[in-house]
């Protein structure tokens, strides 16, 4: 922002002097430098590149496998299915939703694992959660 501000500052400062105004073009474009090309570290991400395909089931009150593990870069392909009961599956740091599903119905989602750590996982169906049907995604 203060760059942009600066170089229309100056085009207009070019603008009123005459005798500068042929030694100055602009495009009308700013391009700021990414912290990628400036070497920054926060920039840079470590990526497997990898796919992690995964099943999940939900049952009354449970999800099967309780534990899902990915690697920072991964991407999850994750199949729910509902084998009992309505359920769903949540996971909201990484903004998953599927739909609530219907016995023996099954839904896909993908997304990236871009973040480290250890996330709950869980049915959003009132009173569910609180009954137990949560797991965990672990990205290492």
């Amino acid at each position: 922002m203060v760059l942009a501000g600066a170089v229309i500052g100056g085009r207009l400062w070019v603008r009123s002097r005459p005798g500068l105004q042929n030694d100055v073009s602009w495009s009308g474009r700013v391009t700021v430098p990414s912290a990628e090309s400036t070497g920054t570290p926060e920039a840079k991400t470590e990526t497997t590149g990898k796919t992690v395909e995964v099943t999940v089931e939900g049952s009354n009150y449970k999800f099967s496998p309780a534990t899902i593990k990915a690697e920072k870069g991964d991407t999850v392909r994750l199949t729910f299915k509902s084998v009992g009961g309505i359920h769903d599956l949540t996971i909201d740091e990484f903004e998953v939703q599927t739909s609530q599903l219907g016995d023996e119905e099954e839904e896909e989602t993908e997304f990236v694992a871009d973040k480290t750590g250890t996330f709950e996982y869980y049915c959003s169906i009132a009173g569910h959660r609180a009954m137990g049907m949560k797991g965990q995604l672990i990205v290492e």
